[in-house]
């Protein structure tokens, strides 16, 4: 079975949702402190999927997500190494990495995203929205064309809720702007409900570059998004569910941002496949 790991801890509070994706996909999910794994009582190498859900990572001290990718990078294990060392090996062993919102901060901040060049440095930075307030409402997004990351797979345009108050995507330089958009790194777009690119507040939350909502890296490994699809595993999540029921009563009953779970279970549960057949 896909097993999944959900970091906590830190100010971290969406672990639970994100566990009970994992669970309603068909995977077995565990959820633990931080510092079970920084204490190596936990190994993220008895997992095949490594999570980081959304909050408030130490009060969004600094700028949101720094302090803990800063403990990633940083703190000496036991074993001597950095958890990002770990990471790093958990990622050569074809081992996926998903980061939501204050996750996907932290993941662009340790340069895990979009680390065009496999270089883990940092290649792209998360700003105040530009309302300069925070946000917490339903959005739409996109998936990128030939957009490489099985997470995504199967999937174009789907409702989900932000809730942040750092999410405008700024890259380096236009160099990188470019690698973006030439690799479909960009692989996640805000945009309108007919699928129109959102460049503008208010279906743009945050004024992020090339409206970016979601980035992958060149693996496809590592996918990080600023928006909740955890938050909406069931229709009824859907704060317009009776009207949305009413106009299509064959409407399933699940949310669409399960589907992203299910995805990495079923290709996860693929790969396995060889393995459990040699057995």
């Amino acid at each position: 079975m896909v097993r999944a790991l959900v970091l906590t801890g830190f100010g971290i509070n969406c672990e639970e949702e994100l566990a009970a994706a994992y669970r309603l996909a068909g995977a077995e999910a565990h959820i633990y402190h931080f510092n079970e794994v920084l204490l190596q009582q936990v190994s993220i190498h008895d997992y095949d999927i490594l999570n980081f859900p959304g909050g408030f990572s130490f009060g969004d001290d600094i700028a949101s997500g720094k302090v803990m990718a800063n403990k990633i990078k940083y703190k000496q294990l036991p074993n001597g190494k950095t958890l990002l060392d770990e990471i790093k090996i958990f990622l050569q062993s074809g081992k996926y990495v998903l980061g939501v919102c204050n996750g996907f901060q932290m993941l662009v901040r340790l340069g895990l995203l979009p680390n065009i060049g496999a270089t883990f440095t940092q290649q792209a930075a998360l700003s105040h929205n530009d309302s300069a307030k925070y946000e917490d409402r339903w959005v739409y997004c996109k998936v990128t064309a030939n957009s490489h990351t099985p997470f995504l797979n199967g999937i174009s345009i789907f409702a989900v809720p932000v809730r942040h108050g750092e999410g405008k995507l700024i890259f380096a330089d236009d160099e990188m702007r470019k690698n973006i958009i030439a690799k479909n790194l960009n692989c996640l777009t805000y945009c309108l409900e007919d699928g129109t690119t959102a460049t503008t507040y208010p279906e743009n939350p945050n004024g992020a570059e090339l409206s970016c909502a979601g980035l992958t890296d060149e693996t496809g490994h590592v996918f990080g998004l600023m928006p909740h699809p955890e938050a909406f595993l069931s229709l009824y999540n859907h704060p317009n569910w009776g009207q949305l029921k009413r106009q299509n009563p064959n409407l399933p009953d699940e949310g669409a941002g399960l589907q992203i779970f299910k995805n990495i279970v079923a290709h996860l549960n693929t790969c396995k496949l060889p393995n459990a057949e040699m057995v």
